[in-house]
């Protein structure tokens, strides 16, 4: 019982820290002149979310469910073309 505890202790911890990091990355600009970086740091949060979600959650649901892990292509390729879409206008 104690471990389970101490995991939901560290999981609400660690998104703590998590919204924590995103609040003040939003608030406190380490380069707020540079508005060319954008792109290029919006190009990397994505590539590392399209490759977690490969790795952890599309050979798992490709493996037990088939033609289940299709989503979670579609999810990213649509916020993406949405982003670009929407900004370009």
């Amino acid at each position: 019982m104690t471990t389970l505890w101490l995991l939901s202790a560290l999981a609400i911890t660690y998104l703590g820290v998590l919204f924590a990091v995103a609040f003040f990355g939003e608030r406190y600009s380490i380069y707020p002149g540079r508005t060319r970086l954008r792109p290029i740091i919006y190009s990397l949060a994505l590539g590392v979310y399209c490759t977690t979600w490969t790795f952890f959650g599309a050979v798992g649901t490709a493996a037990t469910q088939g033609w289940a892990y299709l989503p979670i292509y579609f999810g990213p390729a649509l916020v993406f073309i949405a982003d670009e879409a929407f900004s370009s206008g």
